[in-house]
């Protein structure tokens, strides 16, 4: 998680929510590590979590992320938890909650579906307080 904090404060410095994640492969290496950048991008799908499970894929030669688990700084949105689903990771780890589009615990329960043809066992909470300071932090400058 503190690796996905670094590229959290790094998106935000460059004026991106900030937002990091880690793909880990089920050895334990670092697969990919990335920040939030649909405003730098202008691609609206440049999420943090697509963005990593994409440099995982061409890092492993392959769509399919099994066993690989994403490390996250905020509870991933619907098209996330879709994308991490079609990924076929074996787990999600995410620090702070977010309430308003949160599609793991939050808003919606995307991983429990009925529908979702793959399951993706998830944690969150990790670190969640430095998580969520950092979300707190570059809307109040924002709105100063």
């Amino acid at each position: 998680m503190r690796m996905a904090l670094e590229e959290a404060r790094a998106s935000g410095a460059a004026g991106e929510v900030p937002v990091g994640a880690v793909v880990v492969a089920p050895d334990g290496r670092v697969l990919s590590c990335c920040g939030n950048a649909p405003v730098r991008s202008s691609d609206p799908t440049a999420h943090a979590e697509v963005l990593a499970l994409r440099a995982a894929g061409a890092a492993l030669g392959n769509y399919r992320l099994n066993q690989c688990v994403l490390v996250v700084t905020l509870e991933p949105c619907a098209m996330c938890a879709a994308a991490l689903i079609h990924a076929r990771v074996a787990g999600l780890v995410y620090g702070a909650a977010d309430a308003l589009a949160g599609a793991v615990v939050s808003r919606a329960e995307y991983f429990d579906a009925q529908c979702a043809n793959h399951r993706v066992w998830h944690m969150g909470g990790v670190l969640a307080d430095q998580c969520a300071a950092l979300l707190h932090d570059f809307f109040a400058q924002r709105r100063d």
